[in-house]
């Protein structure tokens, strides 16, 4: 009899908000309370000074017209993304936090476009305007029919995962956690009393143990576990002592299946740990950096959707391929030639220490390849 396999879609963060959300076709309020900006539409701009002009869409799908044949192609069971972004009509915008990402109600269903069943939310941009827009957020998805997991109007809703429905019966959670080192205020930090997300200030055995509790449910059923991590800084291709010990730790203990990372606006390297896939840094799938320099050589214009494939009782790692990315235009388009082949080198490179590597297929897939034991 052959195995029951899920495969997932995973990717870097989502950032729908500020400028993209712009060239949608209802945009917020382009007012933004950024030191030095002051107007959204400004980041329209900087891409357009980059790249050349840009219409506004007319339909929400269009955003994703060059990667949505890759849904077709490998025709993923679960679609899990991190939204960095608020989706809200909210003024209050959090005062102090320097940057604040919001986009239209109006626009939301581009996510549904995209077939989105699950959005990881503990993540540094939820709560960007306030409490009245973390709730509009999570009733926005609510209607949508999209799952969420790592915010909620208390505590328990905000550490509660997102069970979803897998091939054959088989089932996929989710969990979002965010750590204060990806830029997460520690007063977001979800309460019995009010809302906000599931905060981990301290990366300790206890923490371990409390995320173990949420696990160990899902697994009396033979759910798949995904993890969804918010954490590190934004740049640089190291792994901290803590993320390594903290992935190894979710799989050892607490029997997560994989470990969706995000933050790092570029890829980081991959680890297949006792055959549980680790992903340290998804880089950005959809931002509006585009004309912003600073960063170039970590080419955070480039990155990648993920399609895992896992055995749907056991949660190992089958395969991991990815199609390679780049944000041109406001929007993601599959890539091919010098730009998938600086990503497989750039995996390779970083994922040697690792036991990892990357290898290009005959249609410019990068395809994950490992040291098993």
């Amino acid at each position: 009899m052959n195995a029951i396999t899920n495969t997932l879609f995973l990717c870097g963060d989502v950032m729908t908000g500020r400028g993209v959300d712009q060239i949608l076709p209802s945009p917020s309020d382009p007012r933004i309370y950024e030191e030095f900006v002051r107007d959204a539409r400004d980041y329209v701009r900087l891409a357009e000074i980059a790249n050349g002009p840009l219409s506004p869409l007319k339909d929400l799908s269009e955003l994703w017209h060059d990667v949505s044949e890759e849904f077709r192609r490998f025709a993923p069971d679960v679609k899990v993304v991190n939204l960095e972004t608020a989706i809200t009509t909210s003024q209050e915008y959090w005062p102090g936090k320097g940057i604040n990402y919001r986009m239209s109600p109006s626009n939301a269903p581009l996510l549904s476009s995209l077939g989105v069943d699950c959005c990881a939310l503990a993540n540094n941009h939820t709560l960007d305007w306030g409490y009245q827009g973390l709730e509009e957020t999570l009733a926005v998805l609510k209607r949508l029919g999209i799952r969420t997991c790592g915010a909620g109007t208390n505590r328990a809703q905000a550490v509660a995962p997102a069970v979803l429905p897998g091939k054959q019966g088989t089932a996929v959670g989710v969990l979002s956690i965010g750590l204060v080192s990806s830029g997460i205020p520690v007063s977001w930090s979800a309460t019995a009393e009010r809302g906000g997300l599931f905060v981990v200030s301290e990366v300790t055995h206890s923490r371990v143990e409390e995320i173990s509790d949420l696990v160990r449910p899902l697994k009396a059923t033979g759910t798949l576990v995904v993890a969804s991590i918010h954490w590190g800084g934004n740049w640089g291709y190291e792994i901290s002592d803590d993320q390594r010990w903290l992935a190894h730790a979710l799989i050892d203990h607490a029997g997560v299946d994989i470990i969706h990372g995000h933050s790092s606006h570029h890829v980081k390297a991959l680890e297949v740990y006792k055959g549980k896939l680790i992903m340290y840094g998804c880089g950005d799938f959809i931002n509006d950096y585009e004309g912003i320099g600073g960063y170039e050589r970590y080419r955070a214009d480039l990155g990648c959707m993920y399609f895992p494939t896992l055995d749907a009782q056991t949660g190992e790692l089958l395969s991991c391929v990815m199609v390679p990315t780049r944000i041109f235009g406001l929007r993601p388009h599959r890539v091919a030639g010098p730009d998938a082949q600086w990503l497989a080198r750039t995996f390779s490179e970083h994922g040697f220490s690792l036991g990892t590597w990357v290898e290009l297929s005959s249609r410019g897939d990068l395809v994950l390849q490992w040291s098993r034991p």
